[in-house]
Order: C-alpha cells, then sequence, then structure tokens
C-alpha cells in the first residue's frame, strides 16, 4: 500500500484514471464556475434594463406641501439637516445603493410682468428654487448668478436657462415684477425680479435638471388664457430672506439609485427596503419612487431563470454521475482477475478497495481543485458553493472503491444474459422507483413550489422520472427484440440472427438510464425554449395585433384614409379604448351600481382584414363579426367578473355605458378571459362592435388605428397620427383647448423584440443553451461508454466469426445490427422524457415572467422528431466509430486468444 506502487498503477492504467479525474474536473468545475456566469448574466441583464428606464424612475423622492419655515432654522438650513437625517434612515440595502443626491427648495409659481413679456403678450408664471450645487452643472452664457450676499430693498435676483428665456423674450438684465395675480390678472404683493444671467446645463442627463418643474423647459399652457410656467434658479440667502418674510415653500429631496449598485441577488432586500420606506415615512412628507416597478419585474424573471437552471442542473449533474459510475465501474471490470488474485492470495475482502481509494486520493483531490481553480477564473460574483465541491469530490473519490468492492470474487459468469423475469428483489426495487416517481410528480404539482429556491423535490423529480422511464425502457424492449430474432433465425444469413440475438441479451442498465438522463435534459430544454418563444410570440400578438398600431388621445376620421395612402401599408382599422366607465340601468345614466369597467370598440370585418394582412393568429369573436346596425342593445363581449356582476344585477340582457359621451346600451353575448390590445390583467372590459353602432348626433372616433403593412416606416405612421390628431383638435365638432400629446407607434416586431432582449433573458438563453449543448455531449460520451462496456465481448465474438469466415462488410452490419436497438431505445427514451418533462413541470416553472404574463404553453414540435431522428443517427454512427476504434485498439487475434475474461 506504499505511495510508489499506488502511483505506478495509476500510470499503468492511466487511461482510466485519466477519464475519471476529467469527469471530476468538469463536475468541479461546473459547480463552482456556472454559478458566476450565471450571477454575471443577471447582472449584466439588471443594468441593461435598470438602464432602459428613464435615470429619475430611479429616484426616491420625498416632497412636502406648501409649507412655511420653521422660526428656529432657515429654509435652506432645514431642508440641509433633514437631506442628512432622511438618508441616514434609510434601511443600508437602500441607503448603499444611493449613488447621488439632490436637494431644493421652491416657492411655488407666482405671475410675472415686465416689459420684455408684454412685447409678445405673454403670460407667464415663474417658480423660484435654491439648488446647491447648481453652479457647478452649469455653465454662464450671459449675466451672472444670483448674488449669495444678500443686500435689502434690492430686486430678486434669478437665472434663467438660455433656452427657456430665449422662448419667452427674457435675457439678462430683463426688469420683472413678480406677485399674485387675481381673476383680472392684477398683481398683488408684487416685488421686484431682475434677471441676473442665464446659463446651459454642462450636461443635461444631469440628475439635479429633473427636479419637478424641470428648469430646462417651459410648460406649455393647457388651455387658452393660461400662462406658460417656467422655473428659476436664486440665491439660497434670498430665498432665505423670502421665506422668514412670510413666503411658503415647498421642499424635496431626491436620492438616485445606480445602476451598478444594486447587487442582482439581493433584489428581494432591496424591494423589503423600499416597502420600509413607504410604510414608515414621515407623515409630512410624500414619498415617491417607482424603481421596485422593474425591480419586481426582474426579480420574477430571475427566480424563474434559477428554478429552471436547478432543473437543468440536476439533470446534468445527474449524467455526469452517472457517467462517473460506469468509468468506475469499467476501470474495476478490466482489472477484476487482478482484484481476485489479491483475494486469492489471502489478502482482506476490502484489500482492492483501499487500494483503489489510494489510487482515487492521488488523482480525484488534484482534479477536483483544478475544476474548482478553473471555475473561480470564470467572471461573476461567486456563491457559497465550495461545501458542494468538497461533496462532490468525497463522493467521486469513493465511487472507485466502491465499485471495487462491488466486483464478484467467484467463478467467471456469463455477463451478456439477462433474464425476462427479473428476480423478486429486482422486480421490487424497480416498482418502488417507478411508484416514487410518479409520488414525487403528484406532490410537485400539488404543493407548487417557491420560486428561485433550490427545491430538493423540484431537482429530483426529473431525475426520478428519467429514471423510472429507462427503467420501463430496459424491461420492454428485449420483448420485440426477441420476436425480431425468431423472424430473424427463419432468414438467410447469419448478420440479422447474431445481431438481433446479442442486442436482445445486452446488459445495459446503469448505461441506458445516463444515456436517457443526457438526452432527456437536452430535449426538455429545446422544449421548453420553444414554448417560451412561441408563448411571446403570442404576447406581441396580444399587445400589438396587427403588424403596427398608433395610440394617441383622438385621431380625425380621415386619418385611416391618411394611413391608407402611405408606402407599404395594406390595411388600417380603428379601436377606442376607454378606462373606468360607469354602467348604466338605461338611457338616462342611472348608476347600475356594479364596479367601474374598461370599454373597447372595435370594428370586427376591420380587425379581421388586418389580422389576416399582418399574419396574426387572431380569431375574430363571431359576436364582433356578424354584428350589424339594428334595433334593439348592442352584442357585447365582457369578462366573466362584468358579466357575473350584470347577471346578479338582472342586466345581462339590457345596460348601457357611456363612450366618448353618447350612451349605447348592449347586452351580454359572449364572455372571454382578455381580448387583445387589453392589458393582461384587465378583469373587467366590456367589447362593442364598432360597425353596429347606432346613428347619433356625434360619432365615436379612434384612440388607436391598427396598420397592416410591409415595410412600415415608423416615422411616417407618427407623423401622420400627429397630423390627425392635430386636425381633430382644429376641425372637429369640439373644437379642443388642451394640446394633444405626441402619438407613440408600436411594433409587433419592435415588442416581439423586447420581449426576447433585456432582463434576465441573458440566464434563461443561457440555462438553455447549457442544457442542450451538455445534454447531447453528454448523451454520446454515455453511448461511447455503454459501447465500451461490452467492447470485450463483442470483441472475441468477432474473432470467432472472422476465423469462421466473417466478411468486413458483414462484420459492419452486424455491429449496426446489435447498437442500433440500444441507441435508439435510449435517444427515443430520454426524448420522450424530455417531452413530457416540460407538460409537467411548465405550470410551476413561473416562465410567465418572459412573456409579459402570457401563460407558456409547451405543446408538441414537429422539428423535434426531426431533432431526435438526426441525434439517433449521430449517435448511432459515433457508437460504430467508438466500436470500431477499440476493436482496432484490441487487436481482434488478441482478444481470441487473451481468453473469456482478459
Amino acid at each position: 500500500m506504499s505511495v510508489g506502487a499506488a502511483v505506478r498503477r495509476v500510470r499503468a492504467y492511466g487511461g482510466q484514471f485519466l477519464l475519471l479525474a476529467v469527469l471530476t474536473l468538469v463536475v468541479t468545475l461546473l459547480i463552482s464556475g456556472v454559478p458566476r456566469l450565471v450571477n454575471r448574466l443577471a447582472e449584466q441583464g439588471l443594468r441593461a434594463q435598470l438602464s432602459s428606464e428613464p435615470a429619475a424612475r430611479r429616484d426616491i423622492s420625498y416632497t412636502t406641501g406648501v409649507v412655511a419655515a420653521t422660526s428656529r432654522n432657515t429654509a435652506m438650513g432645514g431642508a440641509a439637516e433633514r437631506f442628512d437625517r432622511l438618508a441616514a434612515e434609510m434601511p443600508p440595502q437602500v441607503r448603499s445603493a444611493v449613488t447621488e443626491r439632490w436637494y431644493n427648495v421652491d416657492s411655488p409659481a407666482a405671475r410675472v410682468v415686465g416689459p420684455d413679456l408684454a412685447a409678445r403678450n405673454l403670460l407667464v408664471d415663474l417658480g423660484l428654487r435654491a439648488v446647491p450645487g447648481i453652479q457647478d452643472a452649469g455653465t454662464l452664457v450671459e449675466g451672472a448668478w444670483p448674488s449669495e450676499t444678500y443686500i435689502p430693498d434690492r430686486p430678486i435676483e434669478v437665472a434663467l436657462d438660455v433656452d427657456v428665456a430665449g422662448r419667452l423674450n427674457l435675457r439678462a438684465g430683463s426688469q420683472l415684477r413678480i406677485g399674485n395675480a387675481d381673476d383680472k390678472g392684477k398683481l398683488s404683493d408684487a416685488a421686484p425680479l431682475v434677471v441676473s444671467g442665464l446659463f446651459r446645463p454642462v450636461d443635461r442627463a444631469n440628475g439635479i435638471w429633473d427636479g419637478l418643474p424641470q428648469l430646462l423647459r417651459v410648460i406649455e399652457p393647457p388651455g387658452d388664457a393660461q400662462p406658460f410656467v417656467i422655473v428659476g434658479v436664486v440665491a439660497q440667502s434670498a430665498l432665505n430672506k423670502r421665506v422668514a418674510a412670510g413666503w411658503p415653500v415647498q421642499y424635496n429631496w431626491r436620492y438616485r439609485l445606480g445602476a451598478d449598485r444594486i447587487d442582482a441577488r439581493e433584489l428581494d432586500q432591496m424591494i423589503d427596503g423600499l416597502q420600509t420606506m413607504q410604510r414608515t415615512r414621515p407623515q409630512d412628507l410624500t414619498l415617491t419612487q417607482g424603481v421596485d416597478v422593474p425591480l419586481r419585474a426582474f426579480a420574477a424573471q430571475v427566480d424563474a431563470a434559477r428554478t429552471l437552471l436547478a432543473v437543468i442542473a440536476a439533470g446534468v449533474l445527474a449524467t455526469l454521475a452517472g457517467l462517473i459510475v460506469l468509468a468506475a465501474s469499467l476501470a474495476t471490470r478490466r482489472r477484476r482477475s487482478e482484484f481476485v488474485l489479491l483475494r486469492a492470495r489471502g489478502g482482506a475482502a476490502t484489500a482492492g478497495a483501499r487500494r483503489s481509494l489510494a489510487e482515487s486520493l492521488l488523482v480525484v483531490p488534484v482534479a477536483a481543485a483544478l475544476g474548482w481553480w478553473l471555475g473561480t477564473l470564470l467572471p461573476g460574483e461567486p456563491d457559497p458553493t465550495t461545501p458542494y465541491v468538497i461533496a462532490a469530490t468525497v463522493l467521486v473519490t469513493l465511487a472507485l472503491p466502491l465499485a471495487t468492492l462491488a466486483v464478484p470474487v467467484g467463478a467467471a459468469a456469463r455477463r451478456d444474459l439477462i433474464r425476462v423475469r427479473p428476480s423478486a428483489r429486482r422486480l421490487t426495487v424497480e416498482v418502488s422507483l417507478l411508484l416514487l416517481a410518479g409520488l414525487a410528480a403528484v406532490l410537485l404539482r400539488r404543493r407548487g413550489l417557491t420560486l428561485g429556491e433550490v427545491d430538493p423535490l423540484l431537482v429530483s423529480v426529473p431525475v426520478l422520472l428519467a429514471v423510472a422511464a429507462a427503467v420501463l425502457a430496459l424491461r420492454a424492449y428485449p420483448w420485440p427484440l426477441l420476436l425480431v430474432s425468431r423472424l430473424a433465425a427463419r432468414t438467410r444469413g447469419s448478420v440479422a440472427f447474431l445481431g438481433t440475438a446479442r442486442a436482445g441479451r445486452s446488459a445495459v442498465a446503469t448505461p441506458l438510464v445516463v444515456v436517457v438522463l443526457a438526452i432527456g435534459t437536452a430535449a426538455f430544454c429545446a422544449v421548453v425554449a420553444a414554448g417560451v418563444d412561441a408563448s411571446r410570440e403570442r404576447a406581441a400578438e396580444q399587445i400589438v395585433p396587427a403588424d403596427a398600431v398608433i395610440r394617441g388621445e383622438r385621431f380625425a376620421p380621415d386619418t385611416i384614409d391618411e394611413l391608407g395612402r402611405l408606402p407599404g401599408v395594406r390595411a388600417v382599422t380603428r379601436v377606442l379604448y376607454q378606462s373606468d366607465e360607469r354602467l348604466a340601468v338605461d338611457e338616462i345614466g342611472t348608476d347600475a351600481r356594479v364596479a367601474h369597467t374598461d370599454v373597447l370598440l372595435v370594428d370586427g370585418s376591420g380587425l379581421d382584414a388586418v389580422a389576416r394582412e399582418s399574419e396574426v393568429d387572431l380569431p375574430v369573436p363571431p359576436t364582433l363579426l356578424a354584428a350589424r346596425p339594428g334595433a334593439g342593445p348592442l352584442p357585447a363581449i365582457v369578462s366573466p367578473a362584468v358579466a357575473t356582476d350584470l347577471a346578479k344585477a338582472g342586466l345581462d340582457d339590457s345596460a348601457f355605458i357611456s363612450v366618448q359621451g353618447q350612451r349605447y346600451e348592449f347586452r351580454v353575448a359572449d364572455t372571454q378571459e382578455g381580448f387583445p390590445l387589453l392589458s393582461g390583467n384587465a378583469s373587467r372590459f366590456v367589447i362593442l362592435p364598432w360597425q353596429a353602432l347606432p346613428e347619433r348626433t356625434t360619432t365615436p372616433v379612434p384612440t388607436s388605428l391598427l396598420v397592416a403593412g410591409d415595410p412600415l416606416d415608423a416615422e411616417a405612421l407618427r407623423v401622420a397620427g400627429d397630423q390627425g390628431q392635430e386636425r381633430y383638435q382644429r376641425d372637429g365638432a369640439v373644437t379642443g383647448r388642451d394640446r394633444p400629446f405626441g402619438v407613440t407607434v408600436d411594433t409587433r416586431a419592435d415588442v416581439r423584440r423586447e420581449l426576447g432582449d433585456g432582463g434576465a433573458n441573458g440566464v434563461l438563453a443561457f440555462g438553455f443553451v447549457a442544457g442542450a449543448v451538455g445534454g447531447t455531449v453528454l448523451g454520446l460520451l454515455a453511448i461511447a461508454f455503454t459501447v465500451l462496456a461490452g467492447a470485450r465481448a463483442r470483441g472475441q465474438v468477432l474473432s470467432r466469426l472472422r476465423t469462421l469466415g466473417l466478411s468486413r462488410r458483414q462484420w459492419r452490419g452486424l455491429l449496426l445490427v446489435e447498437l442500433t436497438p440500444l441507441v435508439a431505445v435510449s435517444v427515443l427514451t430520454g426524448a420522450l422524457v424530455g417531452a413530457v418533462l416540460p407538460l409537467l413541470l411548465n405550470p410551476v416553472l413561473g416562465l410567465s415572467a418572459f412573456t409579459s404574463g402570457v401563460p407558456v404553453q409547451v405543446a408538441f414540435e414537429p422539428s423535434l422528431v426531426a431533432a431526435v431522428l438526426a441525434l439517433g443517427a449521430v449517435a448511432l454512427g459515433f457508437a460504430v466509430a467508438v466500436e470500431a476504434l477499440n476493436n482496432r485498439r484490441l487487436r481482434l487475434g488478441e482478444v481470441l486468444r487473451l481468453g473469456e475474461e482478459s
């Protein structure tokens, strides 16, 4: 048991120990390296998602109402003191993520008048703001910054953005007066004010400019005879004196979270911290923050991705464990005579195991340490995986000694025969395994799981089902081979008979299980990836059931014709959407006393034409297609919640709803859980057929337009939509006073791309690719082990047959006939397991986080059949190549001379 002797044996059996070392290295590399890659991808996805949001979305803002400053402190001094106190009171995880912070004190906007404004007949309200550090963020273009030295009876000095001042005909030195205006525009308590200077921001993206209302833009008047609103910068000392004189002010404290300061592994703690801040905020402050929305969405994706990765990792690691068992078994089988001789010379029962343990200790720990070290070189933050690496190293080290203990010490026996009727002990084990797999699957479906956590039941169910399927395949496939062998015995030639006979007697229990595990993992990844991709297509079609959708406020009716003249446009239809409408009992408007609901007007034939031209799978309900103008209520499609409320109120045959000021009667003709253009969580809606509306003095106008065509110019659609809104505002039956907001144009291709990019999609894609590629490679390696396990016996048979005149061509045919059933059964069983697992696990994986809430539907993929056939052909060719190389290395004549057990 000397170390030198162990080293010599390792060198003598170098190939076997090299294989064991490589498998060990791969295991520890995956355990230590994959979590790093996942964390890296998650960090990149989180930063990309937060960076795609407006920077102000990451602001945590505290604001007060319009208040008077306390007498014990100045306005700016009190703001600075509370600024630091609010930051110190933040939860640690939130405080550590703050990278920038600002505070300001504003006086409410008041009317300003002066010669320069009167020259253009401009009505302007001006708010005054003191912001520490503003001079470092701006560059003076003209004049000077407001002086911090307060001089009584001097006009208030204010600095304006140069573009803002230019739009309002103001310049450095403009003389103004500021005060409160009554209904007739007369100022009271007016104070002199002068524009001391004009500035331009050094960086418009600097968060110091994001305070509301903004310093860098003019707020347009919401209607006629209403003022423009702007904000100017004043000195802190001047604002302090004005506040002391009784001016009210408003305080604002903003803290911006850095996208690179939020750890993707601690999203739950960050979200909890934001919730804590919301609950414990001071009563006199209003807390505004929107960063929790993208964080929650990303956390849901990460949790779903990690859960899926746990399933994939279980399959891959179980396959590697099986390969290690096969490698250890193959090594001990080749050395069986050595261990038998050791026992015959008086060695103890554990002598061979001790020898194997000494050899494993020379190889496995070194390979495990190398794999762990290589894993630490991968980018990303580490997870606490050291205990798992140690456990894996110990188990692999013990694999060879345990396999040695299992070596039979009796006389040689035929190992290529299996009994059709298994022993009672083996039958009990197999039946128990089948029952355990079924019970685990049922428990998983009924109990569910917590996403993002490694659930022992979740990771064990795929492995148990794969092993159970392999056991069933082992019990089933010898029967048809026995029948084929009997039929082949009646034909001429010996190739088919001998090949099927040997295939039916092969002892391939462990190798077949390993192949099924590997191929099942690869097929599972392929099926789930196809299901997620198809569900994203459906989600994009739900959001944009056309090639593009133009959303605005209200469009002139002729906008449809204008869009139809654009290049590439094939069809256009109108849609009207209103939210929170009240249901009524009669046309007068008597309240039905049910919850408010959304209303959607759709032109059935137009929607059908646009969907058809856009190649969108959107079956338009017959209720919308067949509706025509006539007497009686309109046939409507409603959500189940609305249908229930109307039935309880006795209004399912006649109810009224208001659409743009006109009340229409409808009846419940059908119910649906959802409808395109509505949000996925919309639970209360009424859908009316536009083409069936009765004639009224005013007709509804669309709020959205669906466009079908190829190619489409998004900018041209945007221009046409804006012009349509302007025409409605100018030429409509009721001329609008409000300025319309610009339209938004969303194309289905862009929506589909956004669903597949960003967020935690990088983690999901990594899992799919790694699982599919790793499962396929490990499956081929397991097939190679299967071939090598029986290579010696096949070599002996082929040696005898070659001496009896078997040609080289017949030898290849015999090899194909013998290996084809094994390869076909293992690949097909693995593919079947991989196709069934998604149906079982899909409801608990939470993959709808990647499809905008649309449930992921896993269905049969015809491409999977082609992939399985291709994989089977590759596997069979690989198996034949491995066998040929092995026979060439062993030299068939020497195999025959060395004897049965060599």
